[in-house]
């Protein structure tokens, strides 16, 4: 019972998956004080733990992958010659900075970001037939997101009001661009692409007879 030795009284893995042994041949050859003998022994160690991640051998540059782990699990005070430049542990400790959420307008997210997106996009454009059909597009597209999240039905006013505020007045629906797409057309085509709701008949049964 004394010879035995449990994980919590180790030390820890820096890398896991090349397990316990790994750990213990680099921690040997930094034990080494014949700097030949250590780039000898390194370059062994490389190899087996090509060995025991074979897939790393399809992934480009897989030796400079194999060579960086090995200086990450000797906590960067393994000194050998290393055919490529050692990584710098300042850098892989860096913490990345916070992503900003990219929630533009959240009063009706039902529509998205994309949809205000585009909104901003068409603000900027000039006065010409080309953005009044974006502006069209745009309010189908809201049409659709909000069928999509709420009711079953949805009026054109509703979108047209939606629209001039999202876009802070500045976009307008044409009396000749109105009605939009009906709202039944688009639960057909949100059904037909599988997204529609699902049909309340009863599932055919399958015949599980035994054949003998």
């Amino acid at each position: 019972m004394d010879s035995l030795q449990y994980n919590t009284s180790r030390e820890p893995l820096i890398i896991p998956e090349y397990g316990r042994h790994i750990h213990i041949m680099i921690a040997q050859v930094m034990a080494l004080s014949d700097r030949e003998e250590r780039n000898k022994m390194a370059k062994a160690i490389i190899g087996v733990m090509g060995n025991l991640n074979p897939h790393l051998r399809d992934v480009p540059d897989f030796q400079h992958k194999l060579w960086d782990q090995l200086f990450i699990m000797s906590e960067f005070k393994l000194d050998v010659d290393s055919p490529f430049e050692k990584p710098q542990e300042e850098i892989l400790n860096t913490k990345p900075g916070k992503l900003p959420y990219p929630q533009n307008f959240p009063k009706y997210r039902f529509y998205g970001n994309n949809i205000k997106r585009m909104i901003d996009v068409a603000c900027r454009w000039e006065e010409s037939d080309l953005k009044k059909m974006l502006v069209s597009t745009i309010a189908v597209h809201m049409k659709k997101s909000f069928l999509n999240w709420n009711k079953d039905t949805v009026e054109d006013d509703v979108i047209v009001a939606h629209l001039d505020e999202l876009s802070g007045g500045k976009l307008k629906l044409l009396p000749e661009q109105l009605p939009l797409t009906s709202s039944n057309d688009l639960l057909k085509m949100k059904s037909k692409n599988g997204n529609g709701p699902k049909s309340n008949a009863p599932a055919k049964k399958r015949n599980n007879r035994k054949r003998y």
